[in-house]
């Protein structure tokens, strides 16, 4: 099948978002998972001060997972479908979070605008007709030496790992998304998965934008080897001193 791109992809997230939250329900670590990611931001405890851009917020849960982890911070959310960001902006938010309807495209015309401290990407670039284009963006909106924390579901590239992935959505998801009328959904998300990057081609896609101090990281649980945080910086300003430390050399390791 095709897989749903733009204003298509936006309509059908729009219309699984009455029962989006109940299957994420069902995936075990769903929101363990993504606390994890956003305290690999390797972020000052408590973010009191930062501002922080969640890109592709969906329901909230990526949303929370950053308040959860930055309390102080001063969070903006995004996401391309109303029906998300309708159950997003429902929830109860200790701190004000602003969030706003774009596509990533024209956040600027949104008036979405840098510098960002960091920025927070979850299931987000393998459903981009352009993910070379949103991590252009990204990095024009972070301030030097600014975060990203790319929390998706890229392969290992192994075999086995792909098993995984097909076995879950063939035998769980698909079945419950389609008896729920969004099946067509759901099969895009199962084949965007298949059709992306491998954690480590992400890595070096990254890479190729622009980023530096890349970190390929795994996840546990069932998602071993299917779902992956990566995390990179953008360079200091030329001329600038080191102040701070970054999220470490190399790949590998966990936080």
């Amino acid at each position: 099948m095709p897989l749903l791109r733009d204003a298509d992809l936006a309509d059908a997230f729009d219309h699984a978002a009455r029962s989006y939250d109940t299957l994420v329900a069902a995936n075990p670590g769903y929101h363990a998972h993504l606390r994890r990611s956003a305290r690999r931001l390797g972020l000052p405890p408590g973010g009191d001060g930062l501002r922080v851009l969640d890109l592709g917020c969906g329901t909230g849960a990526s949303t929370a997972a950053l308040a959860a982890v930055l309390p102080g911070a001063d969070i903006t959310a995004v996401d391309a479908s109303a029906g998300m960001l309708r159950r997003a902006g429902a929830r109860p938010w200790a701190r004000p979070v602003r969030f706003v309807r774009a596509p990533v495209e024209r956040l600027p015309e949104a008036g979405v605008s840098g510098p960002f401290d960091a920025v927070f990407a979850a299931y987000l670039l393998r459903n981009a007709a352009d993910p070379d284009a949103v991590l252009a963006s990204v990095y024009r909106l972070l301030a030097p030496r600014g975060r990203l924390a790319v929390h998706e579901y890229a392969l290992s590239g192994r075999i086995a790992h792909r098993a995984v992935w097909n076995a879950v959505c063939g035998g769980l998801v698909l079945p419950v998304a389609t008896l729920l009328g969004d099946g067509r959904l759901y099969r895009h998300l199962w084949r965007s998965v298949l059709d992306f990057d491998t954690a480590d081609a992400l890595g070096r896609r990254m890479e190729r934008a622009g980023f530096e101090k890349v970190r390929v990281l795994p996840l546990p649980g069932w998602q071993t080897g299917v779902t992956h945080t990566v995390v990179a910086r953008r360079p200091a300003a030329a001329g600038e001193r080191t102040r701070r430390p970054g999220t470490g050399h190399g790949r590998g390791g966990s936080r």
